[in-house]
């Protein structure tokens, strides 16, 4: 008969030896995942004229991909547009070092040997052309929503835009959130139409959840995932070289947007179309996050109807503190 510490040592090895097995695993889990579309995209000026202003002011592409100066309210881009940009540390709250990579044409440090269906990929389902998850700072999740055709578009104009040779750190997740990532990812299973324009509720909430505003307005729980039931209720939380703050509540509720009209709404925006004259020093850490300064680029159709799509969310009381 066997010992009974002999069988609690045995069945503790097994253990330990089942548990590293399962962590090594989740260390080797791989996203779901699509072979890249073999199409190569025309760029028609049509095409790279509605890139650049999808890219620029839209999706705010480059006020992620390029370096921000701090010291100067709403962080103005400076340097090379799309050439990499900030990189987020523990001390950011972020589970490892995260970094903005080069989206210019550079073949070696940028997107120049990637395919343009690897660069949709990336854009739409978060993988990169290796097959590895991107991390989810990169909005892809709300970029899915983008119609075929707008994500086309985007990829031409950043073939279009000067190649920069600048070499960005790799970004490293740290195990766990590393494999949490991976599940994250998922193939698009069929075409993405744009909303007719003529709909202004329906074009404006597409513009909405690609220029961020869904993502960035609704509050997250425990796991940072966003509170459906909360959209657009502001409280979400964001920390980096800008300071600790907390987005507003968009919501047609006393508390978020009121009574504010849609005049109101658009000049909001139109006020930061001079940075020069707005970007006024300031603390780095008294700073703002909000991209008012290549939000302020959109159309004012288009910023009219992300404020009549918004009139028509459920109103939500959250008094938010900005800080």
């Amino acid at each position: 008969m066997r010992a009974p510490g002999k069988t609690l040592l045995a069945g503790a090895v097994l253990l330990a030896a089942g548990l590293a097995a399962a962590v090594g695993s989740m260390r080797a889990a791989r996203p779901a995942l699509r072979p890249p579309s073999p199409e190569r995209i025309e760029p028609t000026p049509a095409r790279l004229e509605r890139g650049r202003y999808l890219a620029v002011h839209v999706l705010s592409c480059f006020d992620c991909h390029s370096r921000r100066d701090w010291s100067r309210y709403g962080g103005p881009t400076v340097g090379p547009p799309g050439a990499g940009g900030h990189c987020f540390t523990r001390e950011d709250g972020f589970p490892g070092t995260i970094c903005s990579p080069n989206i210019t044409p550079d073949p070696e440090t940028g997107i120049g040997r990637w395919s343009d269906g690897e660069i949709l990929r990336a854009l739409r389902e978060g993988v990169d052309r290796d097959g590895n998850a991107l991390y989810p700072r990169m909005p892809y999740l709300e970029y899915r929503y983008l119609s075929d055709e707008d994500a086309r578009a985007v990829v031409a104009y950043l073939r279009s835009i000067p190649a920069v040779r600048n070499a960005v750190p790799e970004t490293r997740v740290s195990f766990p959130a590393s494999f949490f990532i991976t599940r994250l990812p998922q193939p698009l299973n069929g075409p993405v139409a744009a909303p007719d324009p003529g709909d202004r509720i329906a074009y404006g909430r597409y513009l909405a959840d690609v220029a961020g505003c869904r993502s960035c307005h609704t509050p997250v729980d425990r796991r940072q995932e966003p509170i459906p039931e909360l959209a657009f209720s502001g409280g979400h939380e964001f920390k980096g070289p800008f300071g600790t703050v907390r987005a507003s509540n968009l919501t047609p509720h006393a508390t978020g947007m009121g009574s504010r009209t849609r005049e109101e709404f658009i000049a909001m925006f139109k006020a930061f179309s001079n940075v020069a004259a707005v970007a006024a020093p300031i603390d780095p850490h008294a700073n703002t996050v909000m991209p008012w300064f290549s939000l302020a680029g959109m159309s004012e159709a288009d910023l009219g109807a992300i404020y009549d799509y918004l009139r028509t969310v459920r109103p939500i009381e959250n008094q938010v503190r900005k800080r």
